[in-house]
C-alpha cells in the first residue's frame, strides 16, 4: 500500500510540473503535510503501546516470580519452575520494549507493579487468561500500530513477545490439566529461556531459537528455585 501511494505521488508530481495552474500545483504540499501528520500520530500510538507493553511485561515478571514462590510453598516444584522460567522470559520482553522506547527517544516511565497472589490453581488460571488476552488482542493490535508507523524495532520486540506468549499460554494450560489430574510431578523440571526473545523450551535447549535464531548455547537454564 505504501509503495502504491509513493508511485501515485511521483506520477502526480510529474503531472503537476507541466501544469501552469498554480492552484493545482499547491495540492502536493498539502498532501505531504497530511501524511506527515499521520506518521506523527502513528509514532505516538506506537510509543503509547510500547510503554503499555513494558508496564505489562514488568508486572508479569514480578507476578510470576511471586507465583513461583507460592507454588513452591504448596509443594508444586514443577509449577514453581515453570513460573520462574516465565518470570525470566517476561523480564526479557520488558527490557526489549524499554530499549525500543529509548531508541525512539522516549524517557521510559517506571512500571507500576501490582501483584496479587492466590492459590497455585488460581494463579495458573490468572496467568493463562492473561496470556490468552495478549495473544488474541493486545499484541496483534500493537503489532498493527507498529506496522502502520513503520517502527521496525518495535515490530521485532513485539513479535518476540507475541510468539513467546503463545507458548506460555500452552504451558500454563498444560500445568492446569496436570494439577486437575494430580499428575504435576510429570511436568518438566527444567526449562531453557532464550536471552534474546524470551522463548521458553521444556527439558532441553534447541540448536537455534525458533523465534530469534539465537544459538541454543546461549540459552539460560532454569532448574533450581
Amino acid at each position: 500500500m505504501k509503495g502504491q501511494l509513493l508511485a501515485v505521488l511521483v506520477m502526480s508530481s510529474l503531472a503537476l510540473s507541466s501544469c501552469k495552474d498554480n492552484k493545482d500545483v499547491m495540492k502536493l504540499p498539502a498532501a505531504k503535510e497530511t501524511r506527515a501528520g499521520n506518521d506523527k500520530g502513528s509514532k505516538a500510538k506506537t510509543i503509547e503501546d510500547m510503554q503499555a507493553a513494558f508496564n505489562g511485561e514488568s508486572n508479569a515478571s514480578a507476578r510470576y516470580a511471586a507465583f513461583s514462590k507460592k507454588a513452591s510453598e504448596e509443594g508444586y516444584k514443577e509449577i514453581a519452575m515453570l513460573f520462574k522460567a516465565a518470570s525470566l522470559s517476561e523480564k526479557i520482553h520488558a527490557e526489549n520494549h524499554k530499549e525500543v522506547l529509548k531508541e525512539m527517544g522516549v524517557e521510559v516511565k517506571p512500571a507500576v507493579i501490582d501483584v496479587k497472589v492466590n492459590s497455585t490453581r488460581e494463579n495458573l488460571e490468572f496467568a493463562a487468561k492473561g496470556e490468552a488476552y495478549e495473544v488474541a488482542e493486545m499484541y496483534p493490535k500493537f503489532l498493527k500500530d507498529a506496522d502502520d508507523s513503520g517502527s521496525q524495532l518495535a515490530l521485532i520486540s513485539l513479535n518476540y513477545a507475541y510468539n513467546t506468549e503463545k507458548k506460555h499460554k500452552i504451558l500454563y494450560e498444560k500445568a492446569l490439566a496436570a494439577l486437575a489430574g494430580n499428575t504435576v510431578n510429570s511436568l518438566p523440571k527444567t526449562y531453557f529461556v532464550c536471552p534474546t526473545c524470551g522463548n521458553t523450551y521444556e527439558n532441553a535447549a534447541p540448536k537455534r531459537c525458533s523465534i530469534s535464531m539465537t544459538s541454543g548455547e546461549k540459552f539460560i537454564k532454569v532448574d533450581t528455585l
